[in-house]
């Protein structure tokens, strides 16, 4: 009985320490993929991307005439200001379509208008800068920025200044399938039926070997009893055949006896 308290005691430590393990790896495993799910949902400001496929968005401020175009695009800068007062200069492009929606600011930009429109928000994602477009960034930015504030850009110092990328409004933030984060997810399944198939398994198997020494017992039991029986029965048997033996011998014993009686009485 002591055995089989010991016994039970170390399979549910073991149980424990293994859960504790395999929890401790999930939660990782889902902390992981929610950190990645929620950095690919992430609407990220323009001058923090890092990667082309990051969704981004821009507060226009003030923005040029298109300089140049590329299929329906349109290429234009614009500026963005900082809450700290400092402005900074960008690429975007936008459909042709759409350039009605941008116009009261063009225009109050070029001091077409005297009253100030609303900043826009646009968003779309970064798309790398063709030598063409940069080459007439260059030739175009003196006509945009002010000559007070106007800085000689060229091929060396295009990227500090205008960056390398260009904010395409046209394309449609993408809710593609993040494979990292199915394949983190689907390790945390795997783990968590391991668990609990590890947990039931132990259990079950405890349980079978229960009912098999119980089965064993019973059967031993039956075997001796049937051993008992058949021992019983054999030296009743025995005592039968004794028995008979003796009464046997007890009969020839008689006949001998009458016999020899017999032989004595002598015919006169």
């Amino acid at each position: 009985m002591a055995k089989k308290n010991y016994r039970n005691k170390k399979i549910i430590l073991i149980k424990l320490i293994l859960s504790v393990i395999y929890l401790s790896v999930i939660a990782i495993l889902l902390y992981s993929s929610f950190k990645i799910f929620t950095e690919d949902k992430k609407i990220v400001e323009w001058k923090n991307i890092e990667k082309t496929n990051q969704y981004a968005y821009l507060e226009i401020n003030q923005m040029s005439e298109a300089f140049a175009k590329i299929g329906n695009k349109q290429i234009h800068f614009v500026m963005e200001k900082e809450v700290s007062g400092a402005w900074h200069t960008y690429l975007i492009a936008i459909n042709s379509k759409d350039y009605s929606k941008y116009k009261q600011i063009i225009d109050y930009t070029y001091e077409r208008v005297k009253v100030s429109p609303k900043t826009i928000k646009v968003y779309g994602y970064p798309v790398e800068i063709p030598k063409k477009i940069k080459t007439l960034a260059i030739k175009n930015i003196k006509n945009f920025v002010p000559v007070e504030n106007e800085v000689i850009i060229n091929d060396d110092n295009f990227e500090k200044y205008l960056t390398n990328t260009y904010l395409d409004t046209t394309q449609e933030k993408l809710d593609t399938l993040n494979y990292r984060v199915l394949i983190l997810l689907i390790s945390a399944l795997i783990i968590f039926l391991i668990l609990i198939y590890t947990i039931f398994d132990k259990s079950t198997k405890l349980e079978k070997n229960e009912k098999t020494k119980k089965t064993t017992k019973k059967a031993s039991s039956k075997k001796n009893a049937s051993k008992q029986k058949a021992k019983k029965e054999e030296k009743t048997t025995k005592k039968d055949t004794k028995k008979k033996d003796q009464s046997n011998e007890t009969k020839k014993t008689g006949q001998t006896k009458t016999k020899e009686k017999e032989e004595d009485i002598e015919i006169i």
